[in-house]
């Protein structure tokens, strides 16, 4: 079955997080994403926060797969005819520059019209227009203007930032539905349209549930269900809730067995009113079942922080694991604190030098997709032109080598040689690479030869590095 963009071309000026994030969904979907980094350099996150030398960051690789890449130099007038040329083959021009940065590129809107009249220009910026549109914006800075850090903490101490990324992925997110919506728009009307997310809007998005509450406390000075009922005051601000749920159902994130030497030995426990009576049993108080201070909701608000002192006692006579499988037993809504790497919450790929070490998070499957990433399936027409250029000019127009510059159709080729998942039975001296290191040689991308098992052809350490075609790839193996 075909994947849901498929047919799509996405012009990918994007980098760091926010814009990459929203082409990286859409390279998901199908999409087939052009990224156009800068001659020399590259997208910045290529050097940064490396865990092995000489290799594109683990930051870049879990951002950027599934997407092609050339560099041009748009201040040439080479440069500028290839981007020009690309612009008239892509369906969606994506960045995330500094205000004003596309136009002194002598990309302006007008301009971009004039060349494809269907172009979708989509940006990510930090704020929308008002007083402060042109100022820089990231991640956290994006999370404290948008309203999430001033609700995000305990009540005795400072506002916070959250581990997860809403200021930046968030808005690359909302960014990809508006730019989807564009595509879908444009079967009716015929052109293109400009399409902007705000970082501060995406957040402020997010925090919708923090606006509900500030709604109601603008009119009933008081919420129940936050721990500072009913002994605390209420400001004219909704303040900082901690681990509480803010919503209809209080939780709490209470301790579980060997909690004193591993600091996630915790669990998220949620007093639903509809599974009251399990809860009771389990934790040994049947007579709270019927009790006019705990039968019901109203009655229980006042009284929460005994009631999750009184639930962590039994949570602490068992591990996070032992005491979800009982509570899902009655449908009580529990869930262990996992860190990053925990069970089942990142599908983590073999990581190696030679080639593509991308873990990435579970997709979600759209129109009979697999979980697997999507590979797009070669298209030739924006590449060419980019060979095209390369040829006349190397300087100005060349396909880089990295992970996410391979050949998507060799990629695959390659992954079907060795249906062993790496570390293979290779024989000693072959390294891995499920995903050989694309190179350019005269304008034509080519790659590293492989031994039947998917691996690069060893070199000898000792055997000096040659540049001459002819001999890469046929140094001495072990096969």
């Amino acid at each position: 079955m075909s994947h849901a963009l498929e047919g799509v071309r996405i012009l990918d000026f994007t980098h760091v997080q926010s814009g990459p994030t929203c082409t990286q969904l859409l390279a998901w979907l199908g999409a087939d994403v052009i990224k156009v980094e800068r001659p020399g350099e590259g997208d910045p996150t290529r050097g940064q926060l490396r865990d092995i030398p000489d290799v594109d960051s683990l930051y870049f690789t879990m951002l950027n797969h599934n997407k092609r890449s050339i560099t041009v130099d748009a201040k040439k007038p080479r440069g500028k005819e290839l981007l020009e040329r690309l612009i008239r083959h892509c369906d969606v021009l994506v960045e995330n520059f500094a205000p004003g940065a596309l136009d002194r590129m002598g990309l302006t809107w007008e301009r971009i019209q004039s060349l494809n009249p269907r172009m979708i220009v989509a940006s990510v910026k930090g704020f929308g227009p008002g007083p402060y549109q042109d100022c820089k914006v990231y991640e956290n800075v994006a999370q404290c203007a948008g309203g999430s850090a001033s609700t995000t903490g305990f009540d005795d101490g400072p506002p916070l930032v959250t581990g997860a990324q809403i200021g930046d992925s968030g808005t690359g997110l909302h960014l990809a539905l508006g730019i989807v919506a564009a595509l879908y728009q444009r079967q009716s009307s015929g052109r293109g349209q400009k399409v902007l997310a705000a970082m501060q809007d995406g957040v402020l998005n997010l925090c919708r549930v923090k606006l509900r509450d500030q709604q109601r406390l603008a009119r009933t000075g008081v919420m129940e269900e936050y721990p500072q009922y009913p002994d605390g005051k209420f400001g004219d601000a909704v303040p900082r809730a901690g681990n509480a749920s803010g919503g209809g159902q209080p939780g709490a994130i209470l301790k579980c067995k060997g909690w004193e030497t591993d600091p996630n030995a915790y669990i998220y426990f949620i007093t639903q009113a509809a599974v009251w009576e399990p809860i009771c049993r389990i934790i040994g108080k049947p007579e709270w079942i019927a009790h006019p201070d705990y039968a019901t909701l109203p009655a229980r608000l006042p009284r929460l922080k005994q009631i999750f002192d009184t639930i962590e006692q039994w949570t602490q006579t068992k591990t996070k694991f032992e005491a979800m499988e009982i509570l899902n037993q009655y449908d009580i809504p529990c869930g262990p604190i996992l860190e990053g790497a925990g069970r089942g919450t990142v599908a983590a790929r073999h990581r190696h030098r030679g080639g593509s070490r991308s873990p990435h998070a579970r997709q979600v499957p759209v129109g009979g997709q697999s979980d697997q990433a999507v590979r797009q399936p070669e298209r030739s027409d924006p590449l060419a032109v980019a060979r095209r250029a390369h040829r006349s000019d190397p300087g100005r127009a060349r396909l880089l080598r990295g992970s996410n510059r391979r050949d998507a159709r060799r990629s695959r080729d390659l992954d079907e040689r060795c249906p062993t998942p790496p570390p293979c039975s290779m024989p000693a001296g072959c390294r891995p690479a499920l995903h050989p290191r694309p190179r350019t040689v005269r304008g034509t991308l080519e790659s590293n030869r492989v031994c039947p098992h998917g691996c690069f052809r060893c070199r000898r350490s000792s055997a000096p590095r040659t540049s001459s075609p002819a001999s890469r790839g046929s140094r001495n193996c072990t096969i």
